[in-house]
């Protein structure tokens, strides 16, 4: 039996050996619209047993000066950046520094305490209920592109006066827990994330490229910007990003840093070193029903055609990451692009389509549409005793510190989100009505409209009182 596996491994890694000549075509055709010199782009490595057998750069990675993208271009990476957050918090919980179990107030004890303790493991696997702050911005007016101070944002998340649900009572992604994650961080090293990273996480690994970008005002050589496609399809924008907040984010890195960082997760190096603290982080956080919150240490876990895998996926701007890892086959992708239009995940299996072809299961089939299945969305009828006038006026959330405006244009309701563009309402029920990312459902007494509460995705049930 272990003859056979042994052949078995050996004819895998043969095949992948020549993989950068024998699917190099292949794999550059997945690029191709990418790869010209007047477009952003991408760049794309492949690992094996911790060699990098194949790296790339499609496309211009600055296109103001021409500069192609390669593999030492340096990318922000988006959430990607999370694992290094939570590899962080292991090797301060080695180090004796903090306990996942410690509450948040311990390290910041001027946040509010809700019904129910919070604590750093909560904040580590998204089962706190806290308030995306990224979304709290948006609702706000505010622009991420724009430079946000650290302190004006852990205002707002602790302006907040009720949690989306009870801790542990369910999953929901927050880059609050995040931001506050490197506060903590700060507190128990006595040094900045960005320090404490580098000391201990990209200097050991000879990560020569990498940093938490905590100050916009600093230079990174080989950046690459990142880019939007212009309305028209006339070209693209330059989507320039002041935007330095860490922990949910921040890393700038390259495809060659990054392949060593993949390598740790098989032979570490950090810490006390040994697969203790990398078996971790592959552990996923329970809710309070015991069941799993399908979310470990910043990485997420799952099956890919009958092969393990895990990956997780960044976006910012224009930029777009993703890092996936077939642990078993000590095969990797990783991919780097910088125009908002990418759909990184989506290129980082069909890589893995070409390359582990011979040890992937067979695509189940699509079930065809059964007759009685109705693809067409119905018109929503508004109710006869409503009258749209009613929902006029100005709204007040104090936990936003900021005010909407819903009116009438048209014959339809529109609401205005600060100093947004007014977007147009759709009725969904009696008192409920939508945008593209926004459900308002609305109050009343005594058949008056007293307000309205908000749910927006990663923040729920947000309180509006009508002015």
């Amino acid at each position: 039996m272990k003859t056979y596996t042994l052949t078995l491994f050996l004819c895998f890694f043969s095949l992948l050996s020549f993989a950068q000549i024998k699917e190099q075509q292949a794999i550059d055709n997945l690029f191709l619209e990418w790869d010209k010199p007047d477009v952003p782009g991408a760049a794309l490595g492949i690992m094996k047993d911790g060699k990098l057998i194949y790296a790339k750069g499609y496309g211009i990675g600055d296109l103001e000066h021409d500069i192609e993208i390669t593999s030492s271009s340096v990318f922000y990476i988006g959430s990607v950046s999370k694992q290094f957050v939570t590899f962080s918090i292991l090797l301060l919980e080695e180090q004796g520094k903090l306990n996942l179990d410690d509450p948040i107030q311990k390290y910041l004890p001027d946040f509010p305490e809700y019904d129910a303790p919070l604590t750093i493991r909560n904040f580590i696997h998204h089962t706190s209920g806290v308030r995306d702050y990224l979304t709290l911005m948006y609702l706000k007016g505010r622009n991420y592109l724009d430079h946000i101070e650290e302190h004006e944002v852990y205002e707002l998340i602790k302006r907040q006066q009720e949690l989306n649900f009870p801790p542990g009572e369910k999953y929901l992604y927050s880059n609050s827990c995040y931001f506050m994650l490197s506060m903590i961080i700060e507190k128990a090293a006595g040094q900045s994330l960005r320090a404490f990273a580098q000391k201990n996480i990209f200097e050991p690994l000879g990560m020569s490229n990498s940093l938490f970008y905590d100050d916009n005002t600093d230079l990174i050589k080989n950046k690459v910007f990142s880019y939007q496609k212009k309305s028209d399809g006339s070209g693209f924008n330059n989507l320039i990003m002041r935007f330095d907040l860490v922990g949910s984010g921040g890393v700038y890195s390259t495809i060659e840093d990054l392949a060593l960082w993949d390598n740790n997760f098989y032979d570490n190096k950090l810490g006390k070193g040994g697969p203790a603290i990398i078996n971790k982080m592959h552990e996923e956080g329970l809710l309070n029903n015991g069941e799993s919150s399908g979310y470990a240490f910043a990485l997420r876990n799952g099956i890919y055609r009958g092969l393990r895998t895990v990956n997780h996926a960044g976006s910012l701007a224009g930029y777009r990451a993703q890092l996936l890892r077939f642990p078993d086959q000590r095969f990797s992708v990783i991919i780097l692009a910088n125009r908002g239009d990418a759909n990184p995940t989506r290129k980082t299996y069909q890589v893995a389509d070409i390359l582990l072809k011979d040890i992937l299961e067979e695509r189940p089939s699509e079930e065809p549409l059964s007759n009685n299945q109705n693809t067409e969305t119905k018109e929503k009828e508004l109710p006869s005793a409503l009258h749209l006038k009613d929902f006029e006026g100005d709204y007040y959330s104090h936990e936003l510190d900021v005010s909407y405006r819903i009116f009438m244009k048209n014959d339809t309701l529109n609401v205005k989100l600060a100093h947004l563009e007014p977007m147009q309402l759709t009725i969904e029920k009696a008192d409920a009505f939508s945008t593209s990312n926004l459900l308002l459902r609305f109050s009343r007494i005594d058949g008056e409209i007293t307000g309205f509460e908000l749910d927006a995705g990663r923040v729920t049930n947000l309180k509006f009182e009508k002015l």
